[in-house]
Protein backbone atom coordinates (compact mmCIF):
# COMPACT_ATOMS: atom_id res chain seq x y z
CA UNK A 1 0.00 0.00 0.00
CA UNK A 2 1.43 3.33 -1.01
CA UNK A 3 1.69 6.58 0.91
CA UNK A 4 -1.30 8.04 -0.94
CA UNK A 5 -3.40 4.99 -0.10
CA UNK A 6 -2.57 5.28 3.57
CA UNK A 7 -3.48 9.01 3.59
CA UNK A 8 -6.76 8.26 1.84
CA UNK A 9 -7.63 5.59 4.42
CA UNK A 10 -6.84 7.90 7.33
CA UNK A 11 -9.00 10.63 5.78
CA UNK A 12 -11.96 8.32 5.42
CA UNK A 13 -11.59 7.20 9.00
CA UNK A 14 -11.55 10.79 10.24
CA UNK A 15 -14.67 11.65 8.21
CA UNK A 16 -16.41 8.56 9.52
CA UNK A 17 -15.57 9.47 13.09
CA UNK A 18 -16.82 13.04 12.62
CA UNK A 19 -20.07 11.76 11.17
CA UNK A 20 -20.42 9.33 14.04
CA UNK A 21 -19.75 12.09 16.60
CA UNK A 22 -22.29 14.36 14.92
CA UNK A 23 -24.89 11.61 14.91
CA UNK A 24 -24.24 10.86 18.57
CA UNK A 25 -24.59 14.56 19.49
CA UNK A 26 -27.84 14.76 17.53
CA UNK A 27 -29.14 11.68 19.30
CA UNK A 28 -28.19 13.19 22.65
CA UNK A 29 -30.02 16.44 21.81
CA UNK A 30 -33.06 14.49 20.64
CA UNK A 31 -33.05 12.43 23.80
CA UNK A 32 -32.82 15.61 25.89
CA UNK A 33 -35.73 17.16 24.00
CA UNK A 34 -37.82 14.02 24.44
CA UNK A 35 -36.95 13.97 28.15
CA UNK A 36 -38.12 17.59 28.60
CA UNK A 37 -41.34 16.88 26.73
CA UNK A 38 -41.88 13.76 28.85
CA UNK A 39 -41.39 15.85 31.98
CA UNK A 40 -43.89 18.38 30.63
CA UNK A 41 -46.55 15.73 30.14
CA UNK A 42 -45.80 13.96 33.42
CA UNK A 43 -45.82 17.23 35.43
CA UNK A 44 -49.43 17.94 34.58
CA UNK A 45 -51.52 15.85 36.97
CA UNK A 46 -54.83 17.57 36.24
CA UNK A 47 -55.02 15.96 32.80
CA UNK A 48 -55.00 12.39 31.62
CA UNK A 49 -52.56 12.52 28.69
CA UNK A 50 -51.82 9.29 26.85
CA UNK A 51 -51.14 7.90 23.39
CA UNK A 52 -53.16 5.36 21.36
CA UNK A 53 -52.23 3.19 18.44
CA UNK A 54 -54.27 3.62 15.22
CA UNK A 55 -56.86 1.08 16.46
CA UNK A 56 -57.49 2.85 19.78
CA UNK A 57 -55.37 0.71 22.09
CA UNK A 58 -53.46 2.51 24.85
CA UNK A 59 -49.69 2.91 24.42
CA UNK A 60 -48.73 5.38 27.19
CA UNK A 61 -50.19 6.47 30.53
CA UNK A 62 -49.32 9.55 32.60
CA UNK A 63 -49.82 10.25 36.31
CA UNK A 64 -52.78 12.48 35.51
CA UNK A 65 -54.47 9.51 33.79
CA UNK A 66 -53.77 7.30 36.80
CA UNK A 67 -55.23 9.90 39.17
CA UNK A 68 -58.25 10.61 36.98
CA UNK A 69 -59.26 7.14 35.79
CA UNK A 70 -57.89 4.94 38.60
CA UNK A 71 -55.88 2.53 36.42
CA UNK A 72 -52.14 2.08 36.78
CA UNK A 73 -50.05 1.93 33.62
CA UNK A 74 -49.61 -1.83 34.01
CA UNK A 75 -53.37 -2.35 34.28
CA UNK A 76 -54.41 -0.31 31.30
CA UNK A 77 -51.65 -0.18 28.63
CA UNK A 78 -52.72 -2.40 25.76
CA UNK A 79 -56.45 -2.04 26.51
CA UNK A 80 -58.87 -0.34 24.13
CA UNK A 81 -60.23 3.11 25.06
CA UNK A 82 -63.79 1.77 25.01
CA UNK A 83 -63.09 0.76 28.65
CA UNK A 84 -63.66 4.41 29.60
CA UNK A 85 -67.09 4.73 27.93
CA UNK A 86 -70.64 4.02 29.05
CA UNK A 87 -72.18 0.80 27.73
CA UNK A 88 -74.62 2.75 25.57
CA UNK A 89 -71.70 4.61 23.93
CA UNK A 90 -69.81 1.36 23.39
CA UNK A 91 -72.89 -0.27 21.84
CA UNK A 92 -73.23 2.54 19.33
CA UNK A 93 -69.47 2.40 18.62
CA UNK A 94 -68.92 5.93 19.77
CA UNK A 95 -65.21 5.39 20.70
CA UNK A 96 -64.45 4.13 17.19
CA UNK A 97 -66.42 7.01 15.70
CA UNK A 98 -64.33 9.52 17.68
CA UNK A 99 -61.12 8.02 16.26
CA UNK A 100 -62.57 8.14 12.75
CA UNK A 101 -63.40 11.83 13.14
CA UNK A 102 -59.97 12.59 14.62
CA UNK A 103 -58.28 10.77 11.72
CA UNK A 104 -60.46 12.57 9.19
CA UNK A 105 -60.31 16.09 10.66
CA UNK A 106 -57.02 15.96 12.54
CA UNK A 107 -58.75 16.45 15.89
CA UNK A 108 -61.89 15.48 17.77
CA UNK A 109 -63.16 17.37 20.80
CA UNK A 110 -66.17 16.82 23.06
CA UNK A 111 -67.57 16.77 26.58
CA UNK A 112 -69.33 13.66 27.86
CA UNK A 113 -69.60 10.94 30.47
CA UNK A 114 -66.64 8.63 31.09
CA UNK A 115 -66.14 5.64 33.44
CA UNK A 116 -63.39 5.15 36.02
CA UNK A 117 -61.88 1.84 37.08
CA UNK A 118 -64.23 1.63 40.10
CA UNK A 119 -67.30 2.07 37.86
CA UNK A 120 -68.05 5.67 38.90
CA UNK A 121 -68.71 8.17 36.14
CA UNK A 122 -67.38 11.69 35.64
CA UNK A 123 -68.04 14.47 33.14
CA UNK A 124 -64.97 14.77 30.94
CA UNK A 125 -63.55 17.18 28.42
CA UNK A 126 -61.76 15.09 25.78
CA UNK A 127 -59.42 16.02 22.93
CA UNK A 128 -58.19 13.34 20.52
CA UNK A 129 -55.50 14.40 18.04
CA UNK A 130 -54.35 12.35 15.08
CA UNK A 131 -50.55 11.86 15.07
CA UNK A 132 -48.94 11.49 11.65
CA UNK A 133 -45.33 11.10 10.55
CA UNK A 134 -43.58 13.27 7.99
CA UNK A 135 -45.06 11.22 5.17
CA UNK A 136 -48.58 11.79 6.54
CA UNK A 137 -49.05 8.19 7.67
CA UNK A 138 -51.29 7.83 10.76
CA UNK A 139 -49.09 6.60 13.63
CA UNK A 140 -51.71 6.81 16.36
CA UNK A 141 -53.57 9.35 18.48
CA UNK A 142 -52.86 11.64 21.39
CA UNK A 143 -55.71 11.81 23.92
CA UNK A 144 -56.14 14.44 26.64
CA UNK A 145 -58.91 14.08 29.22
CA UNK A 146 -59.91 16.34 32.07
CA UNK A 147 -62.54 15.87 34.79
CA UNK A 148 -65.06 18.72 34.51
CA UNK A 149 -67.67 17.36 36.94
CA UNK A 150 -67.46 20.41 39.19
CA UNK A 151 -67.95 22.67 36.21
CA UNK A 152 -71.20 20.87 35.48
CA UNK A 153 -72.39 21.50 39.03
CA UNK A 154 -71.58 25.20 39.25
CA UNK A 155 -71.26 27.96 36.67
CA UNK A 156 -68.57 29.65 38.71
CA UNK A 157 -66.39 26.59 38.54
CA UNK A 158 -67.22 26.31 34.84
CA UNK A 159 -65.81 29.77 34.24
CA UNK A 160 -62.70 28.99 36.23
CA UNK A 161 -62.25 25.75 34.29
CA UNK A 162 -62.62 27.56 30.98
CA UNK A 163 -60.02 30.14 32.04
CA UNK A 164 -57.51 27.48 32.96
CA UNK A 165 -56.17 26.12 29.72
CA UNK A 166 -55.92 22.50 28.99
CA UNK A 167 -52.49 21.12 28.38
CA UNK A 168 -52.60 19.21 25.15
CA UNK A 169 -50.10 17.58 22.85
CA UNK A 170 -47.78 19.67 20.78
CA UNK A 171 -49.82 19.77 17.55
CA UNK A 172 -53.11 20.98 19.11
CA UNK A 173 -53.71 24.35 17.47
CA UNK A 174 -55.99 25.96 20.08
CA UNK A 175 -53.16 26.38 22.59
CA UNK A 176 -49.65 27.75 22.41
CA UNK A 177 -47.67 25.11 24.29
CA UNK A 178 -43.98 25.83 24.64
CA UNK A 179 -41.11 24.90 26.91
CA UNK A 180 -38.49 27.24 28.33
CA UNK A 181 -35.13 26.57 29.85
CA UNK A 182 -34.43 27.70 33.39
CA UNK A 183 -33.57 31.22 32.23
CA UNK A 184 -36.68 31.69 30.05
CA UNK A 185 -35.31 30.89 26.59
CA UNK A 186 -37.66 29.00 24.24
CA UNK A 187 -36.69 25.36 23.73
CA UNK A 188 -39.77 23.97 21.95
CA UNK A 189 -42.65 25.44 19.90
CA UNK A 190 -45.93 23.85 18.82
CA UNK A 191 -48.27 24.64 15.93
CA UNK A 192 -50.70 26.37 18.29
CA UNK A 193 -47.94 28.75 19.32
CA UNK A 194 -47.20 29.47 15.67
CA UNK A 195 -50.89 30.13 14.96
CA UNK A 196 -51.39 32.43 17.96
CA UNK A 197 -48.04 34.24 18.11
CA UNK A 198 -47.16 34.01 14.36
CA UNK A 199 -43.53 32.96 14.86
CA UNK A 200 -42.16 29.87 13.09
CA UNK A 201 -40.06 27.51 15.25
CA UNK A 202 -36.86 28.55 13.49
CA UNK A 203 -37.60 32.21 14.24
CA UNK A 204 -38.28 31.85 17.98
CA UNK A 205 -36.48 28.83 19.46
CA UNK A 206 -33.48 30.10 21.37
CA UNK A 207 -34.96 33.55 22.01
CA UNK A 208 -36.12 34.84 25.39
CA UNK A 209 -39.88 34.65 25.99
CA UNK A 210 -39.95 38.33 26.99
CA UNK A 211 -40.49 39.11 23.26
CA UNK A 212 -44.17 38.20 23.86
CA UNK A 213 -44.66 41.03 26.38
CA UNK A 214 -45.36 44.75 25.88
CA UNK A 215 -42.20 46.82 26.26
CA UNK A 216 -43.60 48.56 29.36
CA UNK A 217 -43.88 45.21 31.16
CA UNK A 218 -40.45 44.07 29.99
CA UNK A 219 -39.04 47.25 31.49
CA UNK A 220 -40.67 46.35 34.83
CA UNK A 221 -39.15 42.87 34.73
CA UNK A 222 -42.51 41.12 34.56
CA UNK A 223 -41.30 38.04 32.58
CA UNK A 224 -38.62 37.35 35.20
CA UNK A 225 -41.14 37.88 38.03
CA UNK A 226 -43.46 35.25 36.50
CA UNK A 227 -40.63 32.69 36.31
CA UNK A 228 -39.61 33.44 39.90
CA UNK A 229 -43.19 32.90 41.15
CA UNK A 230 -43.52 29.68 39.12
CA UNK A 231 -40.18 28.48 40.55
CA UNK A 232 -41.19 29.25 44.15
CA UNK A 233 -44.83 28.17 44.02
CA UNK A 234 -44.77 25.62 41.21
CA UNK A 235 -47.11 27.55 38.97
CA UNK A 236 -47.99 31.05 37.81
CA UNK A 237 -51.25 31.97 36.07
CA UNK A 238 -52.71 35.26 34.85
CA UNK A 239 -54.59 37.05 32.11
CA UNK A 240 -53.03 40.01 30.34
CA UNK A 241 -51.93 41.63 27.09
CA UNK A 242 -49.35 39.83 24.92
CA UNK A 243 -47.64 40.77 21.65
CA UNK A 244 -47.59 38.84 18.37
CA UNK A 245 -44.74 38.81 15.86
CA UNK A 246 -46.49 41.50 13.77
CA UNK A 247 -46.78 43.79 16.80
CA UNK A 248 -50.53 43.35 17.32
CA UNK A 249 -51.81 42.77 20.83
CA UNK A 250 -54.10 40.02 22.11
CA UNK A 251 -55.64 39.22 25.49
CA UNK A 252 -54.13 35.99 26.78
CA UNK A 253 -54.64 33.45 29.50
CA UNK A 254 -51.15 32.31 30.52
CA UNK A 255 -50.03 29.42 32.72
CA UNK A 256 -46.36 28.84 33.55
CA UNK A 257 -45.53 25.56 35.28
CA UNK A 258 -42.13 24.70 36.78
CA UNK A 259 -40.79 21.34 35.52
CA UNK A 260 -38.60 19.51 38.03
CA UNK A 261 -36.75 16.25 38.03
CA UNK A 262 -38.89 13.74 39.93
CA UNK A 263 -35.95 12.24 41.79
CA UNK A 264 -33.76 15.22 42.56
CA UNK A 265 -36.33 18.05 42.44
CA UNK A 266 -33.92 20.03 40.31
CA UNK A 267 -35.54 22.69 38.09
CA UNK A 268 -35.32 21.53 34.47
CA UNK A 269 -37.29 24.37 32.86
CA UNK A 270 -40.84 25.62 32.44
CA UNK A 271 -43.94 24.62 30.52
CA UNK A 272 -45.88 27.63 29.25
CA UNK A 273 -49.46 27.39 27.95
CA UNK A 274 -51.12 30.41 26.31
CA UNK A 275 -54.59 30.86 24.87
CA UNK A 276 -56.00 33.82 22.97
CA UNK A 277 -59.05 35.14 24.86
CA UNK A 278 -59.47 38.37 22.92
CA UNK A 279 -62.95 37.48 21.70
CA UNK A 280 -64.01 36.44 25.18
CA UNK A 281 -62.73 39.73 26.61
CA UNK A 282 -64.67 41.63 23.94
CA UNK A 283 -67.72 39.56 24.82
CA UNK A 284 -67.23 40.30 28.52
CA UNK A 285 -66.90 44.01 27.81
CA UNK A 286 -69.98 43.83 25.61
CA UNK A 287 -71.77 41.94 28.39
CA UNK A 288 -70.66 44.53 30.93
CA UNK A 289 -72.01 47.28 28.69
CA UNK A 290 -75.21 45.28 28.17
CA UNK A 291 -75.56 44.90 31.95
CA UNK A 292 -75.18 48.65 32.38
CA UNK A 293 -77.82 49.22 29.71
CA UNK A 294 -80.05 46.57 31.25
CA UNK A 295 -79.70 48.18 34.65
CA UNK A 296 -80.72 51.50 33.15
CA UNK A 297 -83.69 49.87 31.41
CA UNK A 298 -84.72 48.15 34.65
CA UNK A 299 -84.63 51.48 36.46
CA UNK A 300 -86.60 53.08 33.66
CA UNK A 301 -89.12 50.24 33.65
CA UNK A 302 -89.41 50.38 37.44
CA UNK A 303 -90.10 54.09 37.17
CA UNK A 304 -92.73 53.42 34.49
CA UNK A 305 -94.37 50.73 36.65
CA UNK A 306 -94.41 53.07 39.65
CA UNK A 307 -95.92 55.78 37.50
CA UNK A 308 -98.48 53.29 36.16
CA UNK A 309 -99.31 52.24 39.70
CA UNK A 310 -99.78 55.87 40.72
CA UNK A 311 -101.92 56.49 37.64
CA UNK A 312 -104.00 53.42 38.47
CA UNK A 313 -104.46 54.62 42.04
CA UNK A 314 -105.41 58.07 40.74
CA UNK A 315 -107.79 56.47 38.25
CA UNK A 316 -109.54 54.52 41.04
CA UNK A 317 -109.74 57.69 43.10
CA UNK A 318 -111.03 59.62 40.08
CA UNK A 319 -113.58 56.90 39.36
CA UNK A 320 -114.95 57.05 42.88
CA UNK A 321 -115.03 60.85 42.71
CA UNK A 322 -116.67 60.66 39.30
CA UNK A 323 -119.43 58.35 40.51
CA UNK A 324 -120.04 60.54 43.52
CA UNK A 325 -120.25 63.76 41.47
CA UNK A 326 -122.21 62.12 38.65
CA UNK A 327 -124.73 60.80 41.15
CA UNK A 328 -125.14 64.28 42.60
CA UNK A 329 -125.38 65.93 39.17
CA UNK A 330 -127.93 63.43 37.90
CA UNK A 331 -130.07 63.66 41.02
CA UNK A 332 -130.44 67.46 40.74
CA UNK A 333 -132.44 67.57 37.45
CA UNK A 334 -134.14 64.27 38.25
CA UNK A 335 -135.30 65.54 41.63
CA UNK A 336 -136.58 68.74 40.02
CA UNK A 337 -138.48 66.80 37.35
CA UNK A 338 -139.84 64.37 39.92
CA UNK A 339 -141.03 67.20 42.16
CA UNK A 340 -142.72 69.03 39.27
CA UNK A 341 -144.49 65.86 38.09
CA UNK A 342 -145.72 65.13 41.63
CA UNK A 343 -147.05 68.70 42.01
CA UNK A 344 -148.88 68.48 38.70
CA UNK A 345 -150.42 65.12 39.61
CA UNK A 346 -151.68 66.49 42.94
CA UNK A 347 -153.23 69.57 41.29
CA UNK A 348 -154.82 67.46 38.58
CA UNK A 349 -156.23 65.04 41.16
CA UNK A 350 -157.80 68.02 42.99
CA UNK A 351 -159.14 69.52 39.75
CA UNK A 352 -156.87 72.53 40.02
CA UNK A 353 -156.06 73.60 36.44
CA UNK A 354 -154.66 77.03 37.28
CA UNK A 355 -151.10 76.01 36.26
CA UNK A 356 -152.17 74.50 32.95
CA UNK A 357 -152.92 77.57 30.91
CA UNK A 358 -151.13 77.71 27.53
CA UNK A 359 -148.60 80.20 28.88
CA UNK A 360 -147.95 78.13 32.03
CA UNK A 361 -147.69 74.88 30.05
CA UNK A 362 -145.22 76.47 27.64
CA UNK A 363 -143.09 77.63 30.55
CA UNK A 364 -143.29 74.20 32.21
CA UNK A 365 -142.27 72.50 28.94
CA UNK A 366 -139.29 74.83 28.55
CA UNK A 367 -138.21 74.09 32.10
CA UNK A 368 -138.62 70.32 31.52
CA UNK A 369 -136.66 70.60 28.30
CA UNK A 370 -133.76 72.33 30.10
CA UNK A 371 -133.66 69.60 32.72
CA UNK A 372 -133.83 66.85 30.08
CA UNK A 373 -131.08 68.50 28.02
CA UNK A 374 -129.00 68.77 31.18
CA UNK A 375 -129.53 65.07 31.85
CA UNK A 376 -128.63 64.20 28.23
CA UNK A 377 -125.46 66.31 28.44
CA UNK A 378 -124.43 64.58 31.67
CA UNK A 379 -125.05 61.14 30.17
CA UNK A 380 -123.04 62.08 27.05
CA UNK A 381 -120.14 63.25 29.21
CA UNK A 382 -120.29 60.03 31.24
CA UNK A 383 -120.24 57.97 28.05
CA UNK A 384 -117.24 59.92 26.76
CA UNK A 385 -115.35 59.33 30.00
CA UNK A 386 -116.22 55.62 29.84
CA UNK A 387 -114.95 55.34 26.25
CA UNK A 388 -111.75 57.22 27.07
CA UNK A 389 -111.11 55.01 30.10
CA UNK A 390 -111.64 51.74 28.22
CA UNK A 391 -109.80 52.71 25.03
CA UNK A 392 -112.97 52.52 22.89
CA UNK A 393 -112.91 56.20 21.95
CA UNK A 394 -113.05 56.27 18.14
CA UNK A 395 -113.21 59.00 15.52
CA UNK A 396 -115.55 59.12 12.52
CA UNK A 397 -113.35 60.98 10.04
CA UNK A 398 -114.68 63.05 7.17
CA UNK A 399 -113.68 66.13 5.17
CA UNK A 400 -114.78 69.23 7.13
CA UNK A 401 -114.65 72.95 6.27
CA UNK A 402 -113.68 74.56 9.55
CA UNK A 403 -115.34 78.00 9.08
CA UNK A 404 -118.66 76.34 8.29
CA UNK A 405 -118.27 74.13 11.36
CA UNK A 406 -117.67 77.23 13.53
CA UNK A 407 -120.83 78.89 12.13
CA UNK A 408 -122.90 75.74 12.74
CA UNK A 409 -121.63 75.53 16.31
CA UNK A 410 -122.43 79.20 16.89
CA UNK A 411 -126.01 78.77 15.65
CA UNK A 412 -126.52 75.85 18.02
CA UNK A 413 -125.33 77.72 21.11
CA UNK A 414 -126.42 81.23 20.04
CA UNK A 415 -129.17 81.37 22.70
CA UNK A 416 -126.60 80.73 25.42
CA UNK A 417 -124.31 83.47 24.13
CA UNK A 418 -127.18 85.96 23.82
CA UNK A 419 -128.38 85.15 27.32
CA UNK A 420 -124.85 85.81 28.69
CA UNK A 421 -124.44 88.93 26.56
CA UNK A 422 -121.43 87.71 24.54
CA UNK A 423 -120.72 88.73 20.97
CA UNK A 424 -118.72 86.34 18.74
CA UNK A 425 -116.37 87.40 15.95
CA UNK A 426 -114.56 84.99 13.59
CA UNK A 427 -111.38 85.97 11.70
CA UNK A 428 -109.91 83.80 8.94
CA UNK A 429 -107.93 84.49 5.76
CA UNK A 430 -109.09 81.42 3.85
CA UNK A 431 -111.37 78.44 3.86
CA UNK A 432 -109.73 75.56 5.69
CA UNK A 433 -110.60 71.95 4.88
CA UNK A 434 -109.34 69.03 6.94
CA UNK A 435 -110.03 65.39 7.72
CA UNK A 436 -111.54 65.31 11.22
CA UNK A 437 -114.43 63.96 13.27
CA UNK A 438 -116.96 66.76 12.71
CA UNK A 439 -119.12 66.10 15.77
CA UNK A 440 -116.11 65.81 18.08
CA UNK A 441 -114.51 69.07 16.87
CA UNK A 442 -117.91 70.76 17.25
CA UNK A 443 -118.06 69.34 20.79
CA UNK A 444 -114.70 70.98 21.59
CA UNK A 445 -115.77 74.34 20.10
CA UNK A 446 -119.07 74.23 21.91
CA UNK A 447 -117.33 73.55 25.21
CA UNK A 448 -114.86 76.43 24.75
CA UNK A 449 -117.59 78.90 23.75
CA UNK A 450 -119.95 77.96 26.59
CA UNK A 451 -117.04 78.21 29.05
CA UNK A 452 -116.28 81.68 27.69
CA UNK A 453 -119.94 82.64 28.18
CA UNK A 454 -119.87 81.27 31.73
CA UNK A 455 -116.58 82.87 32.87
CA UNK A 456 -116.66 86.09 30.79
CA UNK A 457 -120.35 87.20 30.59
CA UNK A 458 -120.96 90.34 28.57
CA UNK A 459 -117.46 90.27 27.08
CA UNK A 460 -116.57 89.76 23.39
CA UNK A 461 -115.39 86.33 22.22
CA UNK A 462 -112.98 86.03 19.28
CA UNK A 463 -112.09 83.06 17.08
CA UNK A 464 -109.01 83.28 14.84
CA UNK A 465 -108.25 80.61 12.22
CA UNK A 466 -104.93 80.33 10.37
CA UNK A 467 -103.50 77.44 8.34
CA UNK A 468 -100.47 76.34 6.34
CA UNK A 469 -99.98 73.29 4.11
CA UNK A 470 -100.08 70.79 6.96
CA UNK A 471 -101.66 72.31 10.08
CA UNK A 472 -104.47 74.63 11.16
CA UNK A 473 -104.30 76.81 14.28
CA UNK A 474 -107.51 77.98 15.92
CA UNK A 475 -107.58 80.43 18.84
CA UNK A 476 -110.63 81.03 21.05
CA UNK A 477 -110.22 84.17 23.21
CA UNK A 478 -112.43 85.70 25.89
CA UNK A 479 -111.79 88.80 28.01
CA UNK A 480 -112.95 87.57 31.39
CA UNK A 481 -111.13 86.92 34.65
CA UNK A 482 -108.41 84.79 32.99
CA UNK A 483 -106.48 81.85 34.47
CA UNK A 484 -103.50 81.98 36.82
CA UNK A 485 -100.23 80.47 35.51
CA UNK A 486 -100.25 77.70 38.13
CA UNK A 487 -103.73 76.59 37.03
CA UNK A 488 -103.23 76.65 33.25
CA UNK A 489 -102.21 72.98 33.01
CA UNK A 490 -104.47 71.84 35.84
CA UNK A 491 -107.70 72.87 34.08
CA UNK A 492 -107.34 69.99 31.60
CA UNK A 493 -107.58 67.40 34.40
CA UNK A 494 -110.62 65.41 35.50
CA UNK A 495 -113.19 67.31 37.62
CA UNK A 496 -111.15 70.53 37.58
CA UNK A 497 -113.20 73.75 38.00
CA UNK A 498 -111.52 77.00 38.92
CA UNK A 499 -114.68 78.98 39.79
CA UNK A 500 -115.75 77.44 43.07
CA UNK A 501 -119.10 79.29 43.02
CA UNK A 502 -120.08 77.59 39.77
CA UNK A 503 -118.97 74.03 40.61
CA UNK A 504 -122.54 72.90 41.06
CA UNK A 505 -123.18 73.64 37.40
CA UNK A 506 -120.95 70.90 36.00
CA UNK A 507 -118.65 67.96 36.53
CA UNK A 508 -115.45 69.65 35.37
CA UNK A 509 -115.12 67.23 32.46
CA UNK A 510 -115.40 69.52 29.44
CA UNK A 511 -111.75 70.53 29.03
CA UNK A 512 -110.52 67.05 29.96
CA UNK A 513 -112.63 65.51 27.18
CA UNK A 514 -111.72 68.31 24.77
CA UNK A 515 -107.99 67.66 25.31
CA UNK A 516 -108.44 63.92 24.69
CA UNK A 517 -110.45 64.62 21.51
CA UNK A 518 -107.75 66.93 20.14
CA UNK A 519 -104.98 64.46 21.05
CA UNK A 520 -106.94 61.68 19.32
CA UNK A 521 -106.69 63.87 16.20
CA UNK A 522 -102.89 63.96 16.75
CA UNK A 523 -103.17 67.61 17.68
CA UNK A 524 -102.62 69.73 20.78
CA UNK A 525 -104.52 72.21 22.92
CA UNK A 526 -103.07 74.69 25.40
CA UNK A 527 -104.06 77.89 27.15
CA UNK A 528 -102.43 81.32 27.36
CA UNK A 529 -103.82 83.85 29.78
CA UNK A 530 -103.15 87.09 31.61
CA UNK A 531 -105.37 87.18 34.70
CA UNK A 532 -107.94 89.98 34.60
CA UNK A 533 -107.40 90.64 30.86
CA UNK A 534 -107.84 87.64 28.59
CA UNK A 535 -107.80 83.88 28.22
CA UNK A 536 -106.91 82.18 24.88
CA UNK A 537 -107.27 78.49 24.10
CA UNK A 538 -104.99 77.49 21.20
CA UNK A 539 -105.79 74.37 19.17
CA UNK A 540 -103.39 72.94 16.59
CA UNK A 541 -104.62 70.17 14.27
CA UNK A 542 -103.09 68.34 11.31
CA UNK A 543 -105.18 68.93 8.19
CA UNK A 544 -105.24 65.31 7.12
CA UNK A 545 -105.56 62.39 9.48
CA UNK A 546 -105.32 58.80 8.32
CA UNK A 547 -108.27 56.60 9.19
CA UNK A 548 -106.21 54.22 11.36
CA UNK A 549 -104.97 57.11 13.48
CA UNK A 550 -108.44 57.84 14.84
CA UNK A 551 -108.76 56.11 18.13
Amino acid sequence: MGTNDISQTNGNALAHNKEKDLRQKTEVKLAASEEIFSLLVEAVDEYAIFALDPTGHILTWNSGAHRLKGYTADEIIGSHIRKFYLKADVDRKHPEHELELAEKNGKYEEEGWRVRKDGTTFWAYVVITALRDKEGVLRGFGKVTRDLSKKREAELLLKESEERFRLVVSNVTDYAIITLDTKGYVTSWNTGAERIKLYKPSEIIGKHFSVFYPSSEVAKGKPEIELRIATDEGRYEEEGWRVRKDGTMFWANVSVTAMRDEKTGELRGFAKVTRDLTERKKAEEALKEANVNLEARVKERTKELNESRLRAEEAVKARDQFFSMASHELKTPLSSLKMQVQLRKRKLSKGDFSDFSPEKLNELCRDDERQILRLAELVDRMLDISKLSTGRFELALEVVELTELVNETYKRIEPILKESGNELSVTTTQKVKGTWDKLRIEQVLSNLLTNAAKYAPGKPIEIEIDADEKFVTMKVTDHGKGIEKADQEKIFGLFEQLDVKNKASGLGLGLYISKRIIEAHQGSIRVESEPGKYCTFIIELPLHLKQESGK
